[in-house]
């Protein structure tokens, strides 16, 4: 039983020191780091949420659901964008973590953004999608 419990508690020490990693930026520092051409902002949402709500004006729209199968959508961007940093957001900030984690354990420079209320409520602009 102590035994399990270690495990456990050295799971969630993992966990937490990958989550880490991801540094977290406000919806202000993306607009700039954007604007400077030192990064790309990327909206992980699915295409039914950008048609629901709009996307921030500088996103570039990729699901999440592409980069946990085939890349269609994903494997061009990340080639085309290498070196440079990979700003996500998505509702919450809990997928765009996800993303952002799964990036860096593969070498890419990533920050979470958070979710685009933050982005909204920074006053920053954004753009209606149309359902794909």
């Amino acid at each position: 039983m102590k035994l399990s419990l270690l495990l456990s508690i050295l799971l969630a020490s993992i966990m937490t020191l990958s989550a880490a990693e991801v540094p977290k930026i406000t919806p202000a520092e993306a607009a700039q780091r954007v604007k400077d051409g030192k990064a790309v902002l990327v909206d992980v949402r699915e295409p039914s949420e950008w048609a629901e709500t709009g996307v921030a004006a500088p996103a570039v729209l990729l699901p999440m659901s592409d980069l946990q199968g085939e890349r269609k959508l994903w494997q061009p961007f990340l080639d085309q964008n290498a070196g440079k940093e990979i700003l996500l957001y998505c509702r919450s900030g809990n997928r765009s973590g996800k993303v952002a984690a799964k990036l860096a354990q593969e070498g890419k420079t990533v920050a979470n953004v958070g979710g685009f209320k933050e982005w909204t409520d920074a006053g920053l602009p954004t753009r209606k999608v149309e359902t794909p």
